[in-house]
C-alpha cells in the first residue's frame, strides 16, 4: 500500500467511502504523530490520515492494528482504546492489520511504546468518529447533539428513537470530520472495554495451528531460499562451488552475493533458491567455500575477559570529560578513605543471543515491473535497507506486516528483509532472462543461523565499590566498566541517593561482534550486577534488604550540577526521569504481598527470599521471590510476588499479567543456561541442547501480579517486567545458602532448575 499523494487535511483525505461486499463508511481519521518522521523521515505537513476505522451496515466494525505483533497484544490493545471512545462492544469488532505506510506514523514494536505513543491519539480517533456518529443522527431526527446518547453501537434519542451506527454510515459520509484534538473524550470511569481482560485477536488460531505467523507465508508459485554466510562476523566470500549446487536435484538458482556496497547492511554469502526449503538447507552441506576471515577472526571471549581484569587496575580513573554515558559527582576516593567499611566486588553477564522459536525469515517479490513486494515480521518495519539491497528506490517497494513469533528486539534488526530483498531481485532477473515469470521468495534461517547471527545483548562486566558509614549509611559508590558494547549505569540507582557516585567505561578492544537490543535493553543485564550489590550493601550494614533500598529512596541528595550523559529510556535517576515514591511505591506493595517482615527473617538453610526493583522504560516493577536450594544446587521458585506501576491505566490486564508472568520466566532463561562465547571471531553455541531455555516444568508455582496505578500516563509493560526478576531470584540464592552470585549463567556454579 503506498502512501496517498495529498498531504492536506480535507474532506476526501479524511473520510472515505469504500467499496464493500454489502457497502459500509470507512472513517480516515487524522493521526498525526510526532515521532513519525524517526522512521519515515520528515512528516507530511499536516500528516497524511489513513482508514482507522470501518462500518458496516450490519453494525460490526473493522479497526485497523498499526503495529507489528510479536506477542505482546498490541494488536488487540490499540484497537480496544479505539472501539471504547467509539462506543461500541468488543464482540461487534474486527481487527485488521495494517500494511507498512507513512500515514500511520511510526509503525514499531519495541522499547515498550506503543501505549505511550498512541494512547490519546487512539482515543482521539475513536472519540472523533463517535462524535460524527451523533451529528448524522442529530441532524437525521432534528435534534440537538447533546440530547442523544450512545451504547453498544447504536445512537439513542427521545421517545424511544435509536438508530445503528450501520444505519447512519451513508449520512456520516457526507459530514465534515470535527478537529479530533478538540473532540471531548470519555471520563475513564465510562471505559467498557479499556481496562477488561481481553484474549488475544488470533489466540484460536494460534491454539489451533492454523498459519498466522510469517514462516506460514506462502504466495503461489513461491520458491525456498537458504543463505549461508561466514561463520567469522565480517568475513566475505572469496569463491564458491555454485555450479556444482545448481546441478543438484531441485536447486532453482545459486549464487554469490557481495557484501552490500550501498550500505544497506547486507553480509557477503551464498544463496540457494529452490523447490522446498529442505532441498536448499541440505545443499548447504555440498557447499565448497573459500572465506576471508577478516580481522575479527582473532577475538575470542578468553581474550575479552583478559583484558577486564586488565583494565580493572584504571578502576579509579575519573571520567574522562564527563561525557555522555558516565558519571562522577562528589569524591568517591575521599568517602572510602574515611569509610567504616569499604566493599569491593565484580560482576559479570555474558553475550545473550534472542533465540524467538520462530527463526528470521521474510518473503518477497521482485516483479517484472521493478517493483518490491515484502512480507516481513520485523519489529521495525522499513523500506530502506530492503528496498536499497534490491537497488530500487523505497517508493516501488510495499511491506505487509505479518505477525512474528517473538522478537525480543531481535527482529528490530532486518537483515532477514535485507538479504531476501537481493535474493528476490536477482532470482527475478534469472527469471526473465530465461523467459520464465518471476515468483515470490521465502528466505527462512536455521535455528543455528539464528544463533550465530543474531545482534547480541552486550556482555557486561562491573566492578564495584561502595562505602558504608558508621551507621550503615551508603557514602559512595563506584562502577567501573571494562566495554564491550556495555552499557555503563551512570544514571542509574543509587546515583541521587549517595552523595559520591561515579560509573566509568574503558572500552575492550578489538571487540567486533555486533550487538543490540534485547527485551529491556540497557538494564536487562545492569539490574542483575546493580540490585545484587546494593543487596550486598543491605547485608553488610546489617539492615534488612527491603528496607534499605526504602531508607535510600527516602533520602534523595540533590546534585550540584548536571553530571554524566542522560540516560534514556531505561535509564535512572539522571535523563531517565526516575520518580522515588514511584520506586518505593512498588516496593512496599511487595513488601506487603509476600508478607517479607514476618517471612524474610525465618529464612536460610536452603530456603530464600530475595527482592529486587528496577524503574525501565518508564515503568516501575519489584520482585519478593521465595525459593528452595537442594544440597544438590537444583532451584526450585516457589512463589514470585511482582508489584507494577506503568500509570493510571491498564489497558488489557490479562495481556498485561502475562507480560509480567512471561518476564519472569524469560529472565530464568537468561541467568542459569544462556551465554553465547566467541572462539575465532565466531559464535560457539549452536542450538537449543547447548542453549537451554526455561521449561515448564522449571515455571514458579504461582506469579501473584499486582498494579499500583498511580497519576501517570499509560506505558508498555513488555519491557519493565524483565530486569528485577534475575536478582530478584539470586539474592533469594543468598539468602538461602550465603553464597553470593555473581557471575551469570549459573549453570557454571553447578545450579540447575529442579
Amino acid at each position: 500500500m503506498k502512501a496517498e499523494t495529498d498531504t492536506t487535511l480535507n474532506r476526501r483525505t479524511f473520510l472515505k467511502v469504500t467499496s464493500l461486499t454489502g457497502g459500509g463508511v470507512a472513517l480516515s481519521l487524522y493521526v498525526g504523530n510526532r515521532e513519525g518522521q524517526a522512521q519515515f523521515g520528515p512528516p507530511p505537513a499536516p500528516p497524511t490520515p489513513d482508514v482507522y476505522i470501518t462500518i458496516k451496515p450490519n453494525n460490526r466494525f473493522t479497526i485497523i492494528a498499526k503495529n507489528p505483533e510479536t506477542g505482546q497484544g498490541i494488536k488487540a490493545a490499540l484497537p480496544m482504546i479505539i472501539a471504547d471512545e467509539l462506543d461500541v462492544d468488543w464482540n461487534q469488532v474486527d481487527i485488521q492489520q495494517a500494511d507498512l505506510d507513512p500515514k500511520y506514523g511510526r509503525q514499531i514494536e519495541g522499547g515498550s511504546t506503543a501505549i505511550p505513543s498512541n494512547y490519546t491519539t487512539m482515543r482521539q480517533v475513536g472519540a472523533a468518529a463517535r462524535a460524527m456518529v451523533l451529528e448524522a443522527a442529530a441532524d437525521f431526527w432534528n435534534v440537538p447533539v447533546d440530547e442523544l446518547t450512545t451504547a453498544s453501537g447504536v445512537v439513542h434519542g427521545g421517545l424511544g428513537r435509536q438508530a445503528t451506527y450501520g444505519s447512519l454510515a451513508d449520512a456520516v459520509s457526507r459530514l465534515e470530520p470535527p478537529d479530533i484534538t478538540g473532540v471531548p473524550l470519555k471520563d475513564p470511569a465510562d471505559f467498557k472495554i479499556i481496562g477488561q481482560p481481553v484474549p488475544g485477536v488470533e489466540n484460536f488460531q494460534m491454539v489451533t495451528g492454523q498459519p498466522i505467523y510469517s514462516i506460514d507465508v506462502e504466495p503461489a508459485g513461491m520458491l525456498f531460499a537458504a543463505y549461508h554466510k561466514c561463520p567469522v562476523f565480517g568475513g566475505v566470500v572469496e569463491s564458491a562451488n555454485v555450479d556444482a549446487i545448481r546441478a543438484l536435484p531441485g536447486i532453482q538458482h545459486a549464487f554469490v552475493l557481495d557484501a552490500d556496497p550501498d550500505g544497506s547492511g547486507r553480509a557477503s554469502g551464498v544463496a540457494i533458491v529452490a523447490d522446498s526449503w529442505w532441498v536448499a538447507n541440505n545443499a548447504r552441506q555440498q557447499l565448497d567455500v573459500a572465506w576471508n576471515e577478516g580481522p575479527t577472526a582473532v577475538e575470542n571471549t578468553t581474550r575479552y575477559d583478559e583484558q577486564a581484569a586488565a583494565l580493572s587496575s584504571r578502576a579509579s580513573e575519573a571520567p574522562a570529560g564527563g561525557g555522555r554515558g558516565v558519571a562522577n559527582i562528589g569524591d568517591v576516593e575521599a568517602a572510602f578513605a574515611d569509610a567504616a567499611q569499604v566493599l569491593e566486588a565484580e560482576y559479570y553477564f555474558p553475550l545473550l543471543s534472542h533465540a524467538p522459536l520462530e527463526p528470521m525469515n521474510s518473503t518477497a517479490h521482485f516483479k517484472e515491473d521493478g517493483t518490491l513486494e515484502i512480507w516481513s515480521p520485523s519489529q521495525i518495519p522499513g523500506l530502506a535497507n530492503p528496498a536499497r539491497s534490491a537497488g530500487i528506490e523505497n517508493d516501488a517497494a510495499t511491506m505487509h506486516l505479518v505477525r512474528s513469533g517473538g522478537g525480543f528486539g531481535r527482529r528490530l534488526y532486518s537483515e532477514y528483509d535485507i538479504e531476501v530483498a537481493a535474493i528476490s531481485r536477482r532470482v527475478s532477473e534469472e527469471r526473465m532472462e530465461a523467459g520464465l515469470p518471476t515468483v515470490p521468495v521465502k528466505l527462512l534461517w536455521t535455528r543455528e543461523d539464528d544463533m550465530h547471527f543474531d545482534m547480541y545483548r552486550p556482555a557486561g562486566y562491573h566492578f564495584f565499590k561502595a562505602a558504608l558509614d558508621g551507621d550503615g549509611r551508603l557514602t559512595a559508590f563506584r562502577d567501573f566498566v571494562p566495554s564491550v558494547s556495555s552499557v555503563v549505569p551512570a544514571n542509574e540507582f543509587p546515583r541521587g541517593f549517595v552523595s559520591n557516585f561515579m560509573a566509568n567505561s574503558i572500552p575492550i578492544t578489538p571487540f567486533s561482534i555486533p550487538t543490540g537490543a534485547l527485551r529491556a535493553p540497557s538494564t536487562n543485564g545492569v539490574s542483575f550486577v546493580m540490585q545484587s550489590f546494593i543487596d550486598e550493601l543491605a547485608v553488610a550494614a546489617g539492615a534488612d534488604p527491603m528496607q534499605f533500598r526504602l531508607d535510600l529512596l527516602a533520602n534523595p541528595v540533590p546534585e550540584p550540577q548536571p553530571a554524566g550523559g542522560r540516560g534514556g529510556r531505561g535509564g535512572g535517576f539522571g535523563g531517565g526521569g526516575f520518580n522515588a515514591s514511584r520506586a518505593a511505591g512498588v516496593l512496599e506493595a511487595v513488601r506487603r504481598m509476600s508478607n517479607w517482615d514476618a517471612a524474610y527473617p525465618t529464612m536460610g538453610n536452603g530456603r530464600g527470599l530475595g527482592c529486587a526493583f528496577q524503574f525501565a522504560h518508564a515503568g516501575y516493577v519489584a520482585y519478593v521471590v521465595d525459593l528452595t536450594v537442594a544440597d544438590n544446587r537444583q532451584l526450585r521458585v516457589n512463589n514470585v510476588w511482582s508489584a507494577v506501576d506503568i500509570g493510571r491505566q491498564i489497558i488489557n490486564p490479562s495481556r498485561s499479567r502475562n507480560l509480567v508472568e512471561g518476564g519472569f520466566i524469560e529472565a530464568m532463561s537468561h541467568m542459569m543456561d544462556w551465554e553465547i562465547t566467541i572462539e575465532g571471531g565466531a559464535v560457539v553455541q549452536n542450538n537449543f541442547p547447548e542453549y537451554q531455555p526455561t521449561r515448564m516444568s522449571h515455571a514458579p508455582s504461582s506469579i501473584e501480579v499486582e498494579f499500583v496505578l498511580s497519576d501517570n500516563s499509560p506505558t508498555g509493560l513488555g519491557e519493565p517486567s524483565l530486569p528485577p526478576a534475575i536478582p530478584a531470584i539470586t539474592n533469594a540464592v543468598f539468602n538461602a545458602t550465603g553464597e553470593r552470585i555473581r557471575r551469570l549463567p549459573m549453570k557454571h556454579d553447578g545450579y540447575r532448575w529442579t
